[in-house]
């Protein structure tokens, strides 16, 4: 029992280690993650690892976030995994969370955010090069390379926050029928136990009851926000890829709660960070808050993060238990291509969303300057090994200069 003490303790320390060192998103973490967990200490096989790793792709939420609380939670159980994702988010947060602050302080000085221009742009080039990675990984055929393209032109002319996961589910729906194609599996009986689920929905359905409830008031704000975000956290599949564009349509677009501007810089801001890219929600949910004050602001950041952390965590904890056995299902296999291929269509509508904006803000030159840096920002990522927060800052610079 000793030993085992010593070894949580072992365990989390790397884990705050990591929470601080760990940049470049979920592809980079999970080499981070091998490379101590695996190799280092030795606490599972790598195929293991790549297992939970797979789990966490095809489930909502942050792919990163769900994978480190997956490996705690096989290690150690549920009061291990729990430690693991507070120690894992909170330096992450909490930086989002007093950068918001910061900004909106600056803004009731009245301060020119005229070095932050190319944020935007910059963001353009980040998003674009997310999708350019992963859409080779998701077309493997006709139908879903017709999903990504039909999710792109349909989110782009209707992307309603209740429409979006809709769009997800059909895509899922589409390529399910082609189950027959994947070979059948043996052995496919699992008994499931539905306590992390029955969370999930209990808490779902409290938070809607609570928004509704108060909608007409504005204290019922906060309630609106988390409402808000757990519903964002239970239907991103794709990570911060896609967490983006919804976040983007959602607060900016439909209830304008943040300005184009604070969301690019925040997004920006967030790139130069390490941990999970989910953490960019706190920063949303504090400048939502912004008119209660410095303390409403660090209750908008906290439900917001608890919204949108808490439905993958108590999902990934609901499905490990009989993952093995249901991914055995040829239609469970089949509906991923198209969730995964309509994921990518999402991406797609922010870069074109985002950068439809940038030509409506600005002046004929600056278009051109601001194309500019979108195509060197994808260029930089794509061929060099320049990692993304030294592009946020060169920007900030090339911002300030000019």
């Amino acid at each position: 029992m000793e030993f085992r003490k010593i070894r949580y303790l072992i365990f989390l320390r790397e884990i705050f280690v990591m929470s601080w060192t760990s940049f470049g998103g979920p592809q980079a973490h999970l080499a981070h993650f091998i490379r101590i967990f695996c190799e280092k200490r030795g606490y599972l096989s790598e195929s293991a690892l790549l297992e939970i790793y797979a789990l966490c792709q095809i489930l909502p939420g942050p792919t990163s976030t769900q994978t480190i609380t997956g490996i705690a939670y096989r290690l150690g159980g549920v009061g291990l995994a729990y430690l693991t994702l507070v120690i894992w988010v909170f330096p992450s947060l909490l930086i989002m969370t007093l950068a918001a602050i910061f900004i909106t302080y600056l803004e009731q000085q009245q301060v020119d955010f005229s070095f932050a221009r190319f944020t935007q742009a910059i963001a353009v080039g980040f998003i674009f090069s997310a999708a350019w990675q992963i859409a080779p990984k998701v077309i493997q055929s006709k139908i879903s390379a017709f999903l990504v393209v039909f999710s792109t032109i349909v989110a782009y002319f209707y992307h309603s926050q209740w429409f979006l996961p809709l769009l997800i589910i059909f895509g899922g729906v589409i390529t399910m029928r082609n189950f027959e194609k994947y070979p059948k599996i043996q052995d496919k009986k699992f008994q499931i136990r539905w306590r992390n689920f029955t969370y999930f929905v209990l808490v779902f359905a409290i938070l809607t009851f609570l928004s509704e409830f108060t909608r007409r008031y504005s204290f019922g704000l906060p309630f609106r926000l988390a409402e808000n975000f757990y519903r964002t956290g239970s239907i991103i599949f794709g990570g911060g890829q896609v967490l983006v564009p919804l976040m983007l349509t959602e607060f900016v677009y439909i209830k304008k709660l943040i300005t184009r501007e604070e969301f690019d810089l925040g997004y920006n801001f967030n790139q130069i960070l390490p941990g999970p890219t989910f953490a960019f929600s706190a920063f949303i949910g504090a400048m939502a808050m912004r008119d209660f004050g410095v303390w409403g602001q660090v209750l908008g950041a906290f439900l917001a993060s608890f919204g949108v952390f808490m439905p993958g965590t108590l999902l990934i904890f609901f499905v490990m238990q009989f993952w093995d056995e249901l991914k055995k299902y040829r239609p469970v296999r089949a509906a991923l291509e198209g969730i995964h291929a309509v994921s990518v269509g999402l991406v797609f509508v922010a870069v074109i969303l985002m950068g439809q904006a940038i030509f409506e803000q600005n002046a004929i030159n600056e278009i051109f300057l601001d194309i500019g840096v979108v195509i060197g920002t994808f260029l930089i990522l794509h061929f060099t090994k320049i990692p993304p927060p030294i592009i946020v800052i060169v920007g900030l610079i090339l911002g300030y200069l000019l």
